[in-house]
């Protein structure tokens, strides 16, 4: 078990359950699902990006991405119905929480001037966005390799009934939100 998942079981959920009145381990908010996403745009060599991009995704998350297709046509973007447009991976259990420790420890704090996550990407249902601008700040990408930087989108899906209950859980597992300004 990962570092993480026993600080969860053994620290936060005894003391959520104080916190929030709950009796039932069950009834603690917890990490669902984080989707990690990102899109490619209409590139020369869109193919090799992709592909390019799809190897980063991997090593980065240890599972091989899905690619995501467009929806519809949009002719002012010159996009088809069915055109690949981006990435995305999604994780549960040990890769989640293995991924999570990592952007939490290592990723975010190599951040140029990092003042912090912003408290106010929640969604109003618990679930949590961070943008980052460049998938340099995993140590797994080598900076040689990569053709051009692009930025990710980092959801987290909890189990929290409310923005309130994730802020604290997420808080409790070492998100470093930005201070607020007073």
């Amino acid at each position: 078990m990962n570092n993480l998942r026993k600080k969860y079981q053994n620290k936060i959920v005894p003391l959520l359950k104080k916190e929030l009145g709950v009796n039932n381990d069950l009834a603690v908010p917890r990490l669902k699902t984080i989707v990690i996403n990102t899109g490619i745009g209409q590139e020369q060599g869109q193919k090799e990006a992709l592909e390019s991009m799809a190897d980063q995704l991997a090593v980065i998350t240890g599972q091989r991405p899905v690619m995501t297709r467009a929806k519809k046509s949009i002719a002012g973007f010159k996009l088809r119905q069915g055109d690949p447009i981006g990435l995305k991976v999604t994780l549960h259990g040990r890769k989640m929480y293995d991924f999570f420790e990592k952007l939490v420890t290592i990723a975010l704090p190599r951040v140029k001037d990092f003042q912090g996550t912003k408290i106010n990407a929640f969604d109003g249902r618990g679930n949590y966005s961070i943008g980052l601008t460049e998938q340099l700040i995993f140590p797994e990408i080598d900076y040689d390799k990569i053709d051009r930087t692009r930025g990710l989108q980092v959801v987290i899906i909890t189990t929290a009934s409310d923005d309130d209950q994730a802020r604290r859980l997420l808080k409790l597992l070492g998100i470093p939100f930005e201070k607020e300004k007073v």
